[in-house]
């Protein structure tokens, strides 16, 4: 999934469900996620999810082959509410 092809509606509208399941306003969770920090999305996950968060940031073609699969695209569409 390229960046160039999602709406930037779409990508506030997926800010503000998961700030809103991490506890932390959008503004905040967009300028960390912008910034390389991921202090807050981190605390909000269990000692393991955190770690394989970490792993996910640390290895791009990973997240890579993990949004290209038909469950990512789908949960994406569902969160961003396109149709």
């Amino acid at each position: 999934m390229k960046r160039e092809n999602i709406d930037p509606k779409n990508i506030e509208g997926l800010l503000n469900v998961v700030s809103k399941k991490l506890g932390v306003p959008p503004e905040k969770l967009k300028n960390e996620l912008e910034s390389g920090k991921f202090d807050s999305a981190l605390s909000g996950m269990s000692r393991n999810d955190a770690a394989k968060f970490q792993q996910a940031v640390n290895n791009p073609k990973l997240v890579e082959k993990l949004m290209s699969t038909p469950q990512a695209q789908a949960l994406y569409k569902k969160l961003s509410g396109d149709k």
